[in-house]
């Protein structure tokens, strides 16, 4: 809701909650964030999803994006007599995709992800040296 009122550029300023760039994809991909001294972790539902099915890059320096793309059990159902009463589990599309904005100060050179009984689990390791601020001069004429 605050990119459609304000913009993502000032989002930080009214919102102080985690940058998650795209909104609940509808999929069972329900996500955690926590935040120890070292480290940001990120733990996302991924019910049936082994790690062949599941892609995390980085893209544009720091921005994770969690994709997956689910199979569907389609096996027994080409059988000719095999009647189907309820088919809830293969409705969906069974893919999901999340985009988070990470913070600063996360090593992306050190991202580390295991998918365990259903839950992907992505360890994002923290610098915690601290960094002077970047100051740059502009110089100022009387032309441009």
């Amino acid at each position: 809701m605050a990119d459609t009122i304000f913009g993502y550029p000032l989002r930080r300023l009214f919102w102080n909650r985690p940058p998650i760039l795209t909104e609940w994809s509808g999929s069972t991909a329900l996500l955690d964030w926590l935040e120890s001294p070292n480290a940001h972790i990120l733990k996302i539902n991924v019910p049936g999803f082994s790690k062949d099915d599941i892609k995390v890059q980085i893209e544009d320096g720091n921005v994770l994006h969690i994709k997956g793309e689910g199979r569907r059990e389609e096996a027994q159902a080409k059988e000719k007599d095999t009647v189907w009463h309820v088919a809830e589990r293969g409705t969906g599309n069974g893919a999901f995709l999340r985009e988070i904005e990470l913070p600063e100060n996360v090593k992306v050179d050190q991202i580390k992800a295991q998918v365990e009984n259903g839950v992907l689990t992505i360890l994002l390791p923290k610098d915690t040296t601290t960094k002077s601020p970047k100051v740059r001069n502009i110089n100022i004429t009387s032309r441009l």
